[in-house]
């Protein structure tokens, strides 16, 4: 019986800079997304400023992306806070509305 490796050598195109890697079969959807959206990013900065390098594009998508995820972070530590500053609300309103 033959068996499928674990593992998967792929050839990211990030910025026009090649990046060869060997990653987990099951990862590589995650690698691709994460290519397109840093291609995507990296063609938002070279079009909207045209007389920087490669190599600031790459740092300006970085630093975009990062700022994504510490957000994403953020927002997804504050869910159950609000969650609950909404039912106290909610209970401080049904107080209100009883008197």
């Amino acid at each position: 019986m033959a068996s499928v490796s674990d593992t998967l050598s792929i050839t990211l195109k990030l910025g026009g800079q090649l990046l060869p890697m060997t990653i987990k079969r099951e990862d590589e959807e995650f690698y691709r997304d994460a290519e397109k959206l840093i291609n995507q990013r990296f063609s938002y900065y070279a079009n909207t400023y045209p007389q920087l390098g490669g190599e600031m594009y790459l740092t300006m998508t970085a630093l975009d992306i990062a700022v994504q995820l510490k957000s994403a972070e953020r927002e997804s530590n504050l869910g159950p806070l609000t969650d609950a500053f909404k039912a106290l609300v909610a209970d401080i309103e049904a107080s209100l509305a009883e008197e």
